[in-house]
């Protein structure tokens, strides 16, 4: 049987120069640590779900060797976008270079078999965060409504949903934002998110809320490890 496995904020680099060690040393030698325990736990049959900042690469051209990367290690991976992959443009696009056995998250739901769906979206910081402008609060809506049409593509074809966003839909001990009341109706089983780093991870929600399970999954939290998901 095939297990689910996921991990956020790969942030490869292989094209371009943004060594990560400058952000301290929990990211030093983070791809081939990446690749160590990826290719130890992960068998070819199992899923990885990758929730966003997969890449540092600005076009597809510089994306292709990243997503060769991930593709040369085992498993079925499904992406989804976050704030920094801004390598990835049309859908048609990037699904025009994506290998074989790696599917997109994009405003719809993807089949892991058993009964188990995937949805999601990005997600953005809510419009009363600290700096957030008025252009942060257009996104943030969007985002709502993406995961509403994932949600809808989703409906009555599963037992079990999964979700994967990119920014936390809760913030420890600073509430939750608009994204939580959408994954408690629908049903949700578990939510794995990232985008929190360093100093950041003590706002991780972790548990459950309303019936759905919250599970932090950036990549510098796990020690570059990935983490098995149970639905």
């Amino acid at each position: 049987m095939s297990r689910i496995f996921a991990i956020a904020d790969t942030h490869l680099g292989r094209a371009v120069d943004k060594p990560m060690d400058i952000f301290g040393p929990a990211w030093e030698r983070h791809a081939e640590r990446l690749e160590e325990h990826w290719s130890a736990e992960v068998g070819e049959e199992d899923w990885v779900l990758l929730p966003g900042d997969i890449s540092w690469a600005m076009t597809l051209d510089e994306v292709a060797e990243d997503l060769a990367f991930l593709a040369r290690l085992p498993g079925r991976k499904v992406l989804l976008r976050g704030n920094h992959d801004y390598w990835w443009g049309s859908r048609a696009k990037v699904e025009a270079i994506l290998p074989e056995r790696m599917q997109l998250l994009q405003n719809d739901c993807v089949d892991l078999g058993g009964g188990v769906g995937v949805v999601g979206t990005r997600g953005w910081q809510p419009p009363e965060a600290p700096r957030a402008d008025e252009q942060d609060g257009k996104i943030y809506a969007r985002e709502v409504g993406r995961l509403e049409l994932s949600l809808r593509a989703a409906q009555g074809r599963f037992e079990t949903l999964v979700a994967m966003l990119h920014y936390p839909p809760i913030y420890a001990g600073l509430g939750e934002t608009a994204f939580v009341p959408l994954l408690r109706d629908a049903g949700v089983s578990v939510c794995l998110y990232g985008h929190l780093h360093g100093r950041d991870h003590r706002y991780a929600f972790q548990g459950e809320r309303d019936g759905v399970r919250y599970q932090f999954v950036a990549a510098d939290f796990l020690g570059f490890r990935p983490a098995l998901v149970t639905p």
